[in-house]
């Protein structure tokens, strides 16, 4: 079973730019700024576009937590990593 959110990048082409990828129905990618997820963010839907404005606010929020928490993992790993030098 795939994770409900994946995060994809392609460094090469657009540096700036990081996707949050929704792996459940509805399935969409959100394409945003890295530095800061509400900024010129794009949806790419990959299912039916719902028809409810709070459900597309919601999926969005799960998406945004789901990068904040990965972000402060990271963050906590380097961390983690650095003191064991």
């Amino acid at each position: 079973m795939l994770p409900k959110f994946l995060i994809a990048d392609n460094s090469q082409v657009a540096p700036d730019t990081i996707y949050v990828v929704h792996n459940e129905s509805p399935r969409f990618i959100v394409e945003s700024d890295i530095e800061d997820f509400w900024n010129n963010q794009e949806l790419h839907w990959i299912d039916a576009k719902p028809e409810s404005e709070d459900e597309i606010r919601e999926l969005l929020q799960e998406a945004e937590d789901f990068l904040e928490a990965e972000f402060e993992n990271q963050e906590n790993f380097e961390f983690d990593d650095e003191e064991e030098e």
